[in-house]
């Protein structure tokens, strides 16, 4: 059985337009079933199933939450559906999961057996800075190299040469960003700093971070809360930004900057292979 074209096409859009889903594969059935080898679902992020069909109730709820928890954690994983008495005969309960496999039980009257892949697609992690600073543009051109979505948000009039992004916002109105794992880096230098970290301060993201330094941003602190912005999130931000690696050039300063992000990207990963090695 191949895929209906139109979960294809699906695919091909979803993945263009920077959207995070699942594609749940049929991988094998033993028995009766309702779905057959190679169907193929398409699940968005908010739990529908948009495109396409891997059978009823029966593999469907088991499905689902296997895709919430790819979504959450990017890996993909193997959902084995079967009747109460074949999961007895392997010694597993419905929840378990042993050698890479999580068994959910079968409780329609057809007791089939259905093995299902399922697969995280996520958009490329966003990072977005504002600024057009020598650190900045260095951040945006390193930072594609490692397949991040960048954004360049800046005055026209700051940037002397076309920048290495996906995205320019000509000054500091950020409007809507691509839905991702989103990091924000201020790399005004003297040039916005108040106006850019007003926008990042209301910018979602699970990193914010200032090029500059402790006292510069202390200072900047004091005057965006006279101004009413949240004391919470001004202190959420890393300054100066980068991990210390005595970086003094721009190009070290946006490297620091890369492995401390990277650091924060890959801490959720760390934390689900820790606990998936423990079950």
């Amino acid at each position: 059985m191949t895929a209906p074209v139109e979960v294809l096409e699906l695919v091909a859009q979803m993945k263009a337009t920077e959207r995070a889903f699942v594609l749940a594969t049929v991988v094998r059935t033993v028995s009766v079933t309702a779905a057959k080898a190679g169907a193929k679902a398409i699940i968005a992020a908010d739990g529908t199933i948009v495109a396409g069909w891997i059978g009823g109730g029966c593999a469907r709820g088991a499905v689902l939450k296997a895709a919430r928890e790819a979504l959450a954690d990017g890996e993909p994983r193997m959902v084995s559906v079967r009747p109460e008495n074949l999961l007895a005969e392997l010694g597993v309960v419905a929840g378990e999961s042993r050698d890479g496999i999580r068994f959910a039980s079968n409780m329609c009257p057809s007791k089939g057996t259905m093995d299902i892949f399922v697969e995280p697609v996520l958009p490329h992690p966003s990072l977005v800075i504002l600024g057009a600073s020598p650190v900045a543009l260095s951040l945006a051109a390193q930072a594609r190299v490692l397949s991040y979505h960048v954004t360049i948000a800046a005055p026209a009039a700051d940037l002397s040469a076309q920048p290495d992004a996906d995205a320019i916002i000509d000054g500091y109105r950020l409007g809507d960003l691509n839905d991702a794992n989103r990091f924000v880096v201020v790399s005004t230098q003297g040039k916005g700093d108040e106006a850019a970290l007003r926008a990042a301060i209301a910018t979602r993201a699970c990193y914010h971070a200032f090029v500059g330094s402790r006292r510069k941003m202390a200072s900047l602190r004091a005057k965006l809360l006279a101004e009413g912005a949240s004391a919470a999130a001004i202190d959420d931000f890393k300054a100066p930004a980068g991990l210390d690696l005595g970086a003094i050039t721009p190009e070290e300063i946006a490297m620091s900057i890369l492995a401390e992000i990277t650091v924060e990207r890959r801490r959720g990963q760390r934390a689900a292979h820790q606990s998936a090695s423990r079950e």
